[in-house]
């Protein structure tokens, strides 16, 4: 801790629901002894009698004052354990021990290795075959995740990225559009209480030469490549990023059923808009992959009808403000959108950012926003600054033009969209094309 190094006692308060992932944390940073308090769940919507009553009643963990927990904590000198910490050894065997498959599916379950789902073993030789999808070297670092920021990195190569795609049952063909993935740095397995889950969007030429579905089904389990790329990147991140387990690196209270696989190609042949990785600087020749945090919420509809307007605005103020909307549209509705003038996806981009609002009172009681914007609102940071002087009635924009993206996939049945939450990071579209 920062102000621990600069001589300045210190104690880190939680709510008692994260004893679990605090003294975790604290493990895996080598601080096993860090002084923690903690003061029950929840806090938010809490009057202040009730939240003083948090503070001079007993800390839900220990049974003990709260108030005594920090003052002993603040006051209380250091010992040896305190001043030895921890270090861990973090070279694991790159091979086990042959044994049945029945015993080995059951130990990578209890390993936590698995989605609880079977997999596929991943022998040398099904891992050798693997990483003939790449000219790529099995030693070559590809990345490092951690499942929050305030966890420790964890860094991996070639051949990791091959043993997890064989556990999700890929196929070779398959290999560069995970490595890609694996290279963004954003974890499909977030830490998150609200929830997220990683969607991936790929484009280019590599979706018809292995075979991905951008028709009918496409975001479903009926395809072999959409499900198996989506599942390898959330394997891939629990068992390289230092694991993904309840109450301890995964808070997400809900959980999130796209966190099996949520992965999809752009139908582009079948659009009349410039593909998504077109956007961010690809070529249409190029092959990529944009990954996207998000998932936690998903609106629907048809159209668009006569009332289209009315309904996407619902659908979007149903969204938390600043958690960018990832809108996948079917083939029938892009083409409908250009014949009302929407002749690209950026026209439908800007109609968004500026028709989508919500009241001020709304906009600055959002979690995310108090979390994120207000902080930069009252540091003075523009437009924010000016949108925290509005008054409570006053109606303010929900995203701007950069947070919203616009896919099309689907197989013409029906003139379906979705709207998913999806925030693109910077430089999470990335190349396919250099894991080859």
């Amino acid at each position: 801790m920062s102000l621990e190094a600069a001589g300045i006692p210190t104690v880190a308060v939680h709510t008692h629901v994260f004893a679990r992932l605090a003294r975790a944390t604290a493990l895996a940073n080598g601080m096993p002894t860090a002084r923690q308090a903690y003061v029950p769940q929840p806090l938010v919507d809490r009057s202040p009698a009730q939240l003083r009553a948090y503070i001079e009643g007993p800390d839900p963990i220990s049974k003990r004052p709260f108030i005594q927990e920090i003052i002993e904590a603040l006051s209380g000198p250091l010992c040896d354990e305190d001043r030895k910490g921890l270090s861990f050894e973090r070279i694991h065997p790159r091979l086990l021990e042959p044994d049945s498959e029945e015993n080995l599916q059951q130990f990578f379950m209890e390993q936590r290795w698995t989605d609880f789902l079977p997999v596929v073993l991943p022998t040398e030789a099904r891992v050798a075959a693997m990483l003939k999808g790449t000219n790529h070297p099995a030693e070559k670092i590809v990345g490092r995740l951690s499942p929050t920021n305030f966890r420790e990195s964890w860094e991996f190569d070639v051949e990791k990225v091959a043993v997890n795609a064989v556990m999700a049952g890929a196929r070779p063909e398959y290999f560069p559009v995970i490595l890609a993935m694996a290279s963004s740095g954003l974890t499909a397995r977030n830490s998150s209480t609200t929830s997220f889950a990683g969607i991936g969007v790929v484009n280019g030429p590599i979706r018809n030469e292995i075979g991905m579905n951008g028709s009918i089904g496409a975001l479903g389990p009926y395809n072999h490549a959409n499900t198996t790329i989506g599942r390898a990147w959330n394997l891939l991140s629990q068992n390289l990023q230092g694991g993904s387990v309840p109450g301890e690196s995964y808070m997400g209270s809900l959980g999130n059923m796209s966190s099996y696989s949520a992965t999809f190609p752009e139908n582009e042949e079948r659009s009349p808009w410039e593909p998504l990785h077109v956007r961010y600087g690809f070529k249409r020749t190029d092959s990529a992959v944009t990954v996207f945090r998000g998932g936690r919420y998903m609106q629907a509809g048809y159209g668009p009808r006569a009332t289209w307007q009315e309904k996407f605005k619902r659908a979007l103020t149903a969204g938390s403000a600043r958690q960018s909307p990832l809108i996948v549209v079917d083939p029938i509705v892009a083409r409908l959108f250009t014949e009302l003038g929407f002749d690209s996806k950026q026209k439908l981009i800007d109609w968004v950012a500026e028709n989508v609002t919500i009241p001020a009172r709304e906009y600055w009681d959002d979690q995310w926003v108090q979390t994120l914007v207000h902080p930069l609102a009252v540091a003075g940071v523009e437009p924010y600054a000016t949108n925290l002087k509005a008054a409570p009635d006053d109606s303010l924009e929900m995203y701007r033009p950069e947070e919203i993206n616009i896919v099309v996939t689907g197989g013409e049945t029906q003139g379906a969209w979705r709207i998913y939450e999806g925030s693109r990071l910077k430089d999470c579209t990335i190349s396919i094309d250099a894991w080859r």
